[in-house]
């Protein structure tokens, strides 16, 4: 399995920006599919996004559409949230995860197998 850490999340005003960052480790970063996976207090992880191993396609939940940006860096073994217009909705723990299983974007986070800690995101005023 491959290494992942998170980070860059904090505490935003609504409205504001952030860029979450994962850096993989322990295995090829470029067969990996990737996703970011959110978790709210009290509620059950949602996806968010996921990108191609190539980083030429990428997949949004309904809710993450048109604020939410997955992109990937495989020289640098890193992927990144872009998220914009922060509502005090998107407050969660936000989680990078990695499949191998194939190209298919996955939208259930069960068919990820690793993980990494997770960054919190609170959007407070």
């Amino acid at each position: 399995q491959v290494q992942l850490v998170e980070s860059g999340g904090g505490l935003v005003q609504p409205g504001g920006s952030l860029r979450l960052s994962c850096a993989a480790s322990g295995r090829t970063f470029a067969n990996y599919v990737m996703a970011w996976v959110r978790q709210a207090p009290g509620k059950e992880r949602e996806f968010v996004a996921a990108v191609s191993r190539k980083g030429t396609s990428t997949k949004y939940a309904e809710s993450a559409k048109g604020r939410f940006s997955i992109s990937r860096d495989n020289a640098r073994n890193t992927v990144f949230l872009q998220i914009d217009s922060l509502k005090p909705e998107d407050t969660a723990d936000y989680y990078c995860a990695a499949h191998s299983r194939g190209t298919l974007l996955r939208q259930n986070p069960s068919d990820y197998d690793s993980w990494g800690q997770g960054t919190q995101v609170t959007v407070s005023s």
